[in-house]
């Protein structure tokens, strides 16, 4: 399960929205509660990458990554996740975002941004133990 502030969740489709019709991307950061529950405690936006195909792929710059991790851990957060739009399809995980996914036991949240306006978002968790059985398993979202 992900729990996200109603205005973390609000903030990362209207991202979705502002980057159209390219996807935006960004990384969600909090804890993970002894339940295993992802709870967010904030989001930073970071910069689309891609230069070859940005509109139905993303990147996030390692630097960025890199930086975001050592500025949680001196808030006392973690990286717990990341999210991504995709315009004009479906809020579900595509083989290459399974492909392009490293991050075990994180959260993948993605919002489908329908003709400039955000209507669904949905969240995935990475499982599996390596690159040979990794799987994008449904989510539960908990706005609070």
């Amino acid at each position: 399960m992900l729990k996200i502030k109603q205005t973390d969740h609000a903030s990362i489709r209207r991202h979705g929205e502002e980057t159209y019709p390219n996807e935006c991307c960004g990384v969600l950061l909090g804890r993970v509660a002894d339940d295993g529950t992802r709870i967010v405690t904030s989001t930073a936006r970071c910069g689309n990458t891609r230069t070859d195909s940005a509109r139905n792929r993303y990147n996030i710059d390692p630097r960025d990554l890199l930086r975001l991790q050592r500025e949680g851990r001196e808030r006392g957060e973690d990286i717990i996740g990341f999210y991504h739009s995709h315009p004009d399809h479906p809020a579900r995980w595509s083989p290459t975002d399974l492909a392009e996914a490293h991050w075990f036991g994180c959260s993948y949240l993605i919002t489908s941004v329908q003709k400039g306006r955000a209507v669904l978002t949905n969240s995935f968790e990475l499982t599996g133990n390596g690159e040979s059985d990794k799987q994008l398993s449904d989510e539960t979202i908990e706005i609070i």
